[in-house]
């Protein structure tokens, strides 16, 4: 089962740190705090953290030079935080390798919004599995689902989705047994720049629940603290 998504938390103001982690952590993320730059190195290499949140200014080696070490040998998404907001720090920031900047003080929600974001941008280039039969159609018993001419047949009728939900189902159902998280499919089926609540997810997948029911050969499992997956293992 897919672990949490792990973030490294690095600013050597610990209140700062601390609500950042309390955020995060509300949105079921794994953080790790550290408070300069030579831990935050290794700590990068014995956390393996899926992002990066880096503050600019630490004791000793700075943010600028942290990012530059952990690009030697790795491609992590780095998010920079820093009270300065001038365009040439912004710039010199992103040309190091950063992938995205944020001024102090900054909002919360905009924070969290843009660690999903960036996440799910670089999820892009991670190769989901190959898509079963058809490519624009998916059977299994009691269910035909199609992309082209966006119908459902279940149970030998035909059942009215909606755009977004009928997308859903079909990605799922396209790669049976492989769990993806709430992130991942916000990312494929509305699109990494969608800010939205990861609680849409989970209002299409009840919606979708409601007008198709279990079948013993397949459905939608939830994944606690994960996400969904289409199952067709034996129940």
């Amino acid at each position: 089962m897919p672990t949490k998504q792990r973030i490294l938390i690095v600013d050597d103001d610990e209140n700062i740190a601390e609500l950042i982690s309390l955020y995060l952590t509300k949105e079921c993320f794994d953080t790790r705090i550290v408070g300069d730059g030579e831990s935050a190195i290794t700590t990068a290499a014995s956390f393996d953290p899926d992002l990066i949140l880096l503050d600019l200014m630490l004791p000793g080696m700075d943010g600028y030079q942290v990012c530059r070490e952990i690009r030697k040998d790795s491609q992590t998404p780095i998010i920079m935080l820093s009270a300065k907001g001038e365009v040439f720090d912004k710039v010199l920031g992103l040309e190091l390798g950063a992938d995205d900047y944020m001024e102090k003080p900054f909002d919360s929600k905009e924070l969290v919004a843009r660690v999903k974001a960036v996440l799910r941008r670089y999820q892009q280039n991670t190769p989901a599995p190959a898509p079963v039969e058809d490519k624009n159609e998916v059977r299994f018993p009691d269910l035909v689902i199609n992309r082209v001419n966006y119908s459902v047949l279940y149970m030998g009728r035909k059942i009215d989705m909606p755009p977004k939900e009928l997308e859903l189902l079909f990605f799922l159902a396209s790669t049976p047994n492989h769990v993806y998280t709430r992130d991942q499919l916000l990312d494929q089926i509305w699109g990494y720049e969608y800010l939205g609540d990861t609680r849409t997810v989970d209002v299409h997948i009840k919606r979708i629940r409601e007008k198709i029911r279990d079948h013993a050969s397949w459905r939608i499992a939830t994944i606690w603290g994960v996400g969904y997956k289409f199952d067709t293992t034996p129940q």
